[in-house]
């Protein structure tokens, strides 16, 4: 889809007339700018707004301009948005260094690569430095303050048909009907969901009826969310469709359940639909045994990702690095990250990441492994911020990341790898969860998700860092609850069960060897028990553990003086391992 700037004049033609006798340069306007994205405005007032374009008070931009196109999907681009939403915030605007142009130049560099033109995200600043900007500047933060008290900034929330999203719903993103056009399409989708379930909604643009259901039918999709899909075939388009499933009259539906035809009907029945919906997700995903048990860590639903946040003096870092530290790709990331440090994510504009992402490749055969570990700890550092991780996350092929890790695990095999370098890229694959859209191409791509799983399975053999072991766990227990999340709201498990019964078997060894640090033992049993929570009882992964004994590895643990009250024992060993996979 193409993305466009629309770009506004909040002087109204002023700037152009009096700055230069005022600021002593030429402004040609006082910028304001959104994007627009599939007939919609996406701006920052106080907080993220999409508007009908040029519906909002200011009236129609002074000037549209295509930056791009983009093939993301607005699913994606809704979760990109939402970690935006947790750092433009009506308390963090600041007209002159966190503004509206701030937000279009981060989701512009998120959907293209590149930012908006620097003439407009410089501008602020450029009156700012002048002597009259320093005597308008108390009087301009005094207006926004006042403002700010009313949830917005230019009144823009109050546009008819504005939505702004509450902070409750971010990261929950409703389901659609999906608009099917062809039989291949209509297949690709049925395969997607042959393991949860389908409703096909067979209409036509003459079926008055039909129409009377459209309200319902989308509510259902909202309501089914990620454990099923709820189609919409117009067989007045779709022939071959219509042909293949011999639809004669309209409204006709078919549901599926694991990829098999259930059931059939005609007739614009809403109570009959919205029955037998709920019903097929039912039993689609009946209610699973580990729910009645008493699991208050394991199962808890506020449980986040373990990141790594902590940032080390950067210049003692940067004195690590060597001639690559004078690189101006590091010099833009370490500006950035001291910028956030200090003042937080609103007064970080997110940078240019390519220039960087370039170097960190190249550096993995131009630095020594001593030293490679400080440019990795500089990318970790980044990912703390949702931003980074969300623009990475839509790297093709992932290549940055897949390449330092498989870098690292070529390393560990030859028994090279240094300490630090395995601990910092460990903790940069934890912070790579900071944004939901990475941990998802965890799950999903292979050669990242292989690199991931040997990277975790080689750490937990080190026995002579405990810190490494505590990472290997942390990130074992992010992957863990990523697929945990897709196991529990649907559509079903992300993380193929080969690499489940790999990870697992990897940390149930290294617990049944762990004999002295508590943080470890902790993480690796917060780990397994996300990992097994609710799995199927008739899969490989719970038959390896109980062929290896798992439920007495872990409460054999609780006779060492180490671990003595430590209560995860006996939740992951004796409810969860021990009553959970009890065969009937």
């Amino acid at each position: 889809m193409d993305v466009h700037l629309l770009v506004y004049d909040l002087s109204r033609g002023m700037a152009r007339q009096m700055s230069a006798g005022l600021l002593g340069f030429q402004l040609d306007a006082i910028y304001h700018t959104a994007i627009k994205l599939r007939g919609r405005e996406y701006v920052y007032d106080g907080s993220i707004v999409s508007i009908v374009p040029g519906s909002s008070h200011l009236g129609q931009p002074m000037q549209e301009i295509l930056l791009g196109r983009t093939e993301l999907p607005m699913d994606v681009i809704e979760e990109y948005l939402d970690s935006l939403r947790e750092i433009y915030t009506v308390e963090a605007y600041n007209l002159w260094k966190h503004n509206c142009n701030n937000f279009s130049n981060d989701l512009a560099m998120f959907l293209l690569g590149r930012g908006i033109p620097s003439h407009i995200t410089n501008m602020p600043q450029a009156v700012l430095d002048s002597p009259f900007g320093q005597m308008l500047m108390p009087m301009l933060d005094q207006q926004i303050n006042a403002s700010r008290r009313g949830g917005g900034i230019l009144g823009i929330q109050d546009t008819p048909g504005s939505t702004v999203k509450p902070k409750s719903d971010l990261h929950h993103h409703e389901a659609k009907v999906q608009h099917i056009t062809n039989l291949t399409q209509l297949d690709q989708t049925l395969k997607k969901f042959d393991h949860a379930c389908a409703v096909v909604f067979f209409t036509s643009a003459t079926c008055p009826p039909c129409k009377m259901l459209y309200p319902l039918y989308d509510q259902l999709a909202a309501e089914v969310g990620d454990k099923g899909v709820l189609i919409k075939v117009d067989v007045s388009h779709a022939r071959d469709v219509g042909m293949r499933y011999q639809v004669s009259a309209t409204p006709t539906f078919i549901t599926f359940l694991k990829g098999k035809q259930e059931e059939r009907w005609s007739g614009a029945d809403q109570a009959r639909l919205r029955g037998t919906t709920q019903l097929l997700v039912q039993m689609a995903f009946p209610p699973h045994p580990h729910q009645a048990l008493n699991l208050p860590t394991v199962s808890n639903p506020s449980a986040k990702p373990v990141l790594f946040a902590k940032i080390p003096p950067l210049p003692k870092l940067l004195a690590k690095m060597g001639p690559t530290a004078s690189d101006p790709a590091v010099e833009t990331l370490k500006t950035f990250l001291e910028a956030r440090t200090a003042s937080g994510p609103a007064e970080a504009p997110l940078p240019d990441l390519i220039p960087f992402t370039t170097l960190l490749v190249s550096s993995l055969t131009t630095l020594p492994p001593d030293t490679l570990f400080t440019i990795v700890d500089l990318a970790r550092c980044a990912l703390i911020d949702p931003r980074v991780s969300g623009l990475l996350a839509e790297e093709p092929s992932h290549s940055t990341v897949t390449t330092l890790l498989t870098h690292v695990n070529t390393l560990s095999a030859k028994n090279a790898l240094p300490y630090a370098l395995r601990l910092v890229t460990l903790q940069l694959a934890c912070n790579l969860f900071s944004s939901a859209l990475y941990a998802d191409q965890v799950l999903l791509h292979p050669a990242l998700r292989t690199a991931t799983t040997q990277l975790i399975s080689s750490s937990f053999l080190d026995e002579s860092h405990a810190n490494v072991r505590v990472a290997a766990a942390s990130l074992l227990f992010n992957v863990s609850l990523a697929n945990s999340a897709k196991r529990i709201e649907g559509p079903g498990d992300a993380l193929p069960e080969e690499d489940q019964v790999e990870l697992a078997a990897s940390v149930l060894e290294t617990i049944s060897q762990e004999e002295a640090s508590t943080e470890a033992l902790e993480g690796m049993l917060l780990a397994l028990g996300r990992l097994v929570y609710r799995a199927s009882l008739d899969g490989d992964l719970v038959a390896l553990l109980r062929t290896m004994d798992a439920k007495d590895t872990v409460l054999e643990k609780g006779k060492n003086k180490a671990f003595s009250g430590m209560r995860l024992i006996k939740e992951v060993g004796g409810e969860l391992l021990g009553t959970g996979l009890a065969r009937p």
